[in-house]
């Protein structure tokens, strides 16, 4: 019986698809032209008639594209989580691009002194900059936070105790808990404390032998309230230096600024713990800094070598490109009254109110206008937050867009969600209250959603 499809061979030769080989080359398009095939042989069996010759063309056209194109994609992010971590935390600014462009495109020196003529440390690229921003001694990066908390215990407490308050053993995004870091970096994890009281006492009792080091975790992603007790950063160094041992820090998200000077909620400075007697302090790049994801480790010149003597620092270690975006990015706190005007974060997480009420009121009329006149949609207030487990428990004022379906469809809601992600540029929102909002809290390119939204 002769097949109702053409072969493969008779669709690579078809006119219609005469630059399909030079666009995509062969093995692309015989998978395209093989996957419409395969796709029509099934609805075949179910009784579905074969499809029109003249329509095979396009389809394998839309299949190739679909093909070729990147899965990273972007978004608008209108969830009123400024820092996402699903969609990729702190936008870098347009010199972090900038230098990390150069990283890409030319040669450069990674690890070459250009004064000597010899072979240098890629650590040198940012390691003066962290140590004048936050005065410590020395310091290192790694490929993220996570990884420098790893690196940190693996270097000073291999096969040692750690001890730690037990209102302290985060979890975070990931299942990235401190008691599985310790033990994959080969240290033991000394509890202390209750869950929500700890005090200088239990640090005390639990300091022997085997004891390496004091460890503090900011808890950044949730807040233990009431009957609370905890032993601040100074008196805990005091401790730590009382038996010989160092207090390592892990602040998560970390400033490297006084937020509240933004009107902003506070948030411990990375320099702040340092001068308060820890030892080393860790946190990431792409959280509240405003650059590219990484782990930095700032502190003791000592315990710094030590550190990045171990063999997991090569394993952990930033590429060109992600340095480059770092050093730009640690450049702009060297002018911190324009941080605003040059960090996107710093930017998004300090606009005014009445400039989101302007947006969402030039914004309004055309999502209503896409929508139809099934959907109301207004202007409310609401709350965003920072995200990425930064100030967990404090929001920022903004405003969004709330669409309500005129009827009383359950699912309404959700359908429109999706129709919003699949637009060409996708918009991701957030359904609460019956509504779904667009928050403009983190929208940092309203004419780009102005022509997203009329283009549909």
């Amino acid at each position: 019986m002769t097949s109702p499809l053409p072969s493969v061979d008779a669709l690579l030769r078809d006119p219609a698809l005469a630059d399909l080989l030079a666009r995509h080359g062969h093995a692309l398009a015989t998978r395209a032209i093989r996957t419409v095939l395969d796709r029509h042989r099934t609805t075949l069996r179910t009784g579905t008639p074969p499809p029109a010759a003249a329509t095979l063309p396009a389809e394998v056209l839309a299949e190739a594209a679909a093909l070729a194109a990147p899965t990273l994609r972007r978004v608008f992010n209108c969830t009123g989580t400024v820092l996402h971590t699903n969609l990729g935390r702190a936008p870098l600014s347009e010199a972090a691009i900038a230098h990390a462009a150069l990283a890409m495109r030319d040669p450069c020196a990674l690890e070459f002194d250009i004064a000597t003529g010899r072979r240098g440390e890629r650590d040198s690229l940012v390691e003066p900059l962290l140590c004048e921003l936050t005065g410590a001694q020395a310091a290192t990066v790694v490929n993220n936070n996570a990884a420098a908390v790893l690196l940190m215990l693996a270097a000073l407490a291999g096969r040692r105790e750690v001890v730690v308050s037990r209102g302290e053993l985060i979890e975070i995004g990931g299942a990235f808990r401190i008691p599985d870091v310790m033990r994959s970096a080969g240290a033991k994890l000394v509890e202390v404390g209750t869950t929500n009281r700890t005090h200088a006492r239990d640090y005390e009792a639990a300091i022997g032998p085997k004891t390496a080091a004091l460890m503090k975790v900011h808890t950044s992603n949730y807040r233990v309230t009431g009957f609370t007790a905890a032993v601040a950063e100074a008196d805990l160094a005091t401790i730590a230096h009382a038996h010989g041992l160092p207090l390592i820090c892990d602040l998560g998200a970390g400033s490297l600024v006084d937020l509240t000077k933004w009107g902003l909620p506070a948030e411990p400075v990375v320099a702040d713990v340092l001068a308060a007697g820890s030892d080393l302090v860790s946190f990431s790049g792409d959280k509240l800094l405003g650059g590219p994801q990484a782990g930095l480790i700032v502190g003791r010149r000592d315990l710094i070598e030590k550190v990045r003597k171990h063999p997991l620092k090569r394993a952990l270690r930033l590429s060109k490109v992600v340095l480059a975006a770092l050093e730009a990015t640690l450049l702009a706190y060297r002018r911190p009254d324009r941080l605003a005007q040059e960090l996107p974060a710093f930017r998004l997480l300090t606009r005014p109110l009445a400039d989101l009420h302007a947006a969402a009121q030039r914004l309004q009329p055309v999502l209503a206008a896409m929508l139809g006149a099934s959907w109301q949609v207004g202007v409310i207030e609401t709350a965003a937050q920072v995200g990425s487990g930064a100030l967990p428990d404090q929001s920022v004022p903004s405003v969004a867009l709330a669409c309500t379906p005129a009827g009383s469809s359950g699912k309404a809601l959700d359908r429109l969600a999706t129709r919003l992600r699949t637009l060409p540029v996708p918009v991701i929102g957030r359904i609460a209250d019956g509504a779904l909002l667009l928050d403009l809290r983190a929208l940092d390119d309203e004419a780009g959603l102005v022509a997203t939204l009329t283009a549909s």
